[in-house]
């Protein structure tokens, strides 16, 4: 599999007007940032999408605009992954079987990023914090969505990743490590589900993007010098729409350098 080609066909993705009709997606971390501009892409091409996040203010204006827009009616889904249990995840994915009936996309995007610090100084309550919403939340709700994406017929899950999920870097601990896991959760995923059904499942790092994010990590940085979340929706337009068919277990980078 070239993975440069399959980036490069991500990244310059032209997404069709209609490609996402009648399909259900839902986003966590959708109230900002690259959440936010993604639902918004989702909706205006077409889907359902569902709202996930720990903010319902933020939650219900991400609904209004896309609303105003025309799109299709959003649902909100005010979760705080940070506490969330398991068969709080699994009375969610109920609810959404009773509302929808399947699930055709998870774009796994609500993270956190903890502190910047050396490890024998990192904070046992903020490494554990970090752990439950960067990757036990996303393996609880995916593990109790999984049998909805089981029932479209063109499932996709996609993960969010980082280039120091891919090599670890000093200082930033458990959000490396927690990205490190996920890149191994989702090329487990992908390689379990491959010939046992019709779900794609990927990661994506965003690269550098004009989010509070970036700017706690980066309090220095110039944010006009940063692509916005809305320029770099093509590639998950992409991995979560019906032109990814052919890929499964890779993982893309929204800014290739």
């Amino acid at each position: 599999m070239d993975i440069k080609a399959i980036n490069d066909r991500a990244v310059g993705y032209q997404c069709a007007p209609d490609a996402f009709n009648n399909r259900v997606i839902l986003v966590t971390g959708a109230g900002a940032g690259i959440g936010r501009a993604v639902a918004l892409a989702l909706a205006a091409h077409g889907a359902t999408v569902i709202l996930l996040g720990r903010t319902q203010a933020k939650l219900e204006a991400v609904y209004d605009q896309i609303k105003a827009a025309g799109g299709a009616e959003p649902a909100l889904a005010p979760v705080n992954m940070e506490v969330a249990r398991p068969e709080d995840y699994r009375e969610l994915a109920n609810l959404f079987d009773k509302e929808f009936g399947r699930l055709d996309g998870v774009l796994h995007n609500a993270s956190v990023l903890g502190d910047l610090t050396p490890l024998d100084r990192y904070g046992a309550d903020t490494w554990d914090s970090v752990m439950r919403v960067n990757v036990n939340g996303a393996f609880y709700l995916t593990q109790a969505l999984l049998p909805l994406l089981r029932h479209s017929e063109d499932g996709r899950i996609l993960f969010t990743s980082s280039s120091v999920g891919r090599r670890g870097r000093a200082f930033w601990g458990a959000y490396a490590a927690s990205k490190a896991a996920t890149e191994n959760l989702a090329q487990t995923l992908a390689d379990e589900l491959e010939n046992t059904s019709r779900i794609r499942t990927n990661t994506i790092n965003p690269g550098a993007t004009r989010t509070d994010m970036r700017a706690l990590a980066y309090p220095g940085e110039d944010p006009a010098t940063l692509k916005t979340p809305a320029q770099i929706v093509a590639p998950y337009l992409f991995l979560l729409g019906p032109d990814s068919a052919d890929v499964n277990g890779v993982s893309l980078d929204a800014q290739p350098k």
